[in-house]
């Protein structure tokens, strides 16, 4: 079994916000790949969604704890015996440090200051995990990186960010079915190119 978890805050007033792009990219993908299927509350404190594949079954999570809860969220699926290992995680985060439009898939990593990163590492007991790092810019001068992340895109940054959902989704897909490093080696570096997400 593979778990993606797409990061972020619960409720309406953190829709949209740029920390919540982790959630935004779990909406799309499951969209895609699994129409008409709803999001359904889990014992665990999240939502998820199953994809039930001949290859094996893939778990869509997005946690509804606050960030830098979610790692506490993840554990109880870290636990069960259809989960392999950390290299069948795929964590779906904000990222200050790179353009918003752009994206980033890692094999491993460190938290890079990111709360939901610290404690999934806490919980994992690792940093040896996939990650997908979309870009959200980083925050202007004389503004709180808090206030930013939890801030909306802005009309300019909405152009951008949307096609970078829809090929942070290929890469995801990709990562499904054949692991991280050809979802790296296709995806790195191809902002501008047409969505890889087929169907």
């Amino acid at each position: 079994m593979k778990l993606v978890a797409g990061l972020g805050n619960p409720g309406a007033r953190y829709r949209g916000t740029r920390h919540n792009v982790g959630f935004a990219v779990l909406d799309r993908l499951a969209t895609r790949l699994v129409p008409g299927e709803p999001f359904i509350s889990s014992p665990t404190g999240a939502i998820q969604l199953r994809w039930r594949r001949a290859e094996g079954d893939v778990l869509f999570v997005k946690p509804l704890t606050y960030m830098n809860l979610s790692g506490q969220v993840l554990r109880p699926y870290l636990r069960r015996p259809a989960w392999s290992g950390a290299s069948d995680l795929m964590v779906v985060v904000d990222e200050v440090a790179i353009p918003v439009g752009t994206y980033r898939v890692r094999a491993r990593g460190s938290a890079g200051g990111h709360n939901g990163l610290k404690d999934i590492e806490r919980a994992l007991g690792t940093s040896q995990y996939p990650r997908l790092r979309i870009g959200v810019d980083p925050p202007p001068p004389r503004v709180p990186q808090r206030d930013w992340v939890l801030g909306k895109f802005s009309p300019e940054q909405r152009q951008l960010i949307d096609p970078a959902v829809a090929r942070a989704c290929g890469a995801i897909a990709v990562w499904i079915d054949k692991g991280v490093t050809v979802a790296m080696t296709q995806f790195n570096g191809d902002e501008g190119k047409d969505d890889k997400v087929k169907g």
